[in-house]
């Protein structure tokens, strides 16, 4: 749309130009307006453009703010039952994760990609490598705290903390915040 707006003003200037000179003595309005306000058009165009572009600005910003957030509560409850792990019934474990995480994980996957798309596919890779892997082990979890597995539990829920800690660390590397949202 921008290149648009600086079409139009282009054609507008050469045409007015163009018919502004052809006499010197009589300037033909009715030729120079049209083309006038063809530039005009140009002006708004380029206008509308750019505030389409601060508002996409504003939503990687608002996204972007959502994933840390998300990812810090994510790493604050991993961090709490991973402390409180000895004292949970295994079997409950799992409602747990539910109750904690659900929100949270929903509000990570849904603005994703937002990180590849303010920072790169690199960056992407790297957060969400920990992310999955760290997802996957809290899913391990929840599995094996359905089955009573009390030292898998215990293993895998460490182990999840771990790596939404790291893409927690990857996350604000990026984005150059050190202090949660």
């Amino acid at each position: 749309m921008k290149i648009l707006g600086y079409l139009l003003i282009t054609i507008s200037f050469l045409m007015a130009s163009y018919y502004s000179v052809i006499d010197v003595e009589v300037v033909p309005w009715s030729r120079v307006v049209p083309a006038l306000v063809l530039g005009l058009i140009g002006v708004v165009v380029l206008q509308i453009s750019g505030r389409e572009q601060r508002k996409s600005v504003d939503k990687v910003r608002t996204n972007m703010g959502k994933l840390e957030e998300s990812l810090t509560n994510i790493v604050a409850n991993a961090e709490k039952l991973d402390a409180e792990k000895e004292s949970i019934d295994p079997y409950e474990i799992r409602h747990r994760i539910d109750e904690l995480f659900m929100e949270d994980l929903d509000t990570f996957v849904e603005n994703r990609e937002t990180i590849g798309d303010a920072y790169g596919l690199q960056a992407y890779a790297n957060v969400m490598t920990h992310f999955a892997t760290g997802e996957r082990y809290l899913n391990r979890c929840w599995s094996a705290s359905t089955d009573g597995y009390i030292d898998e539990v215990h293993t895998y829920l460490t182990r999840a903390k771990i790596q939404f800690e790291e893409a927690l660390e990857l996350l604000r590397a990026h984005t150059g915040s050190t202090e949660p949202t």
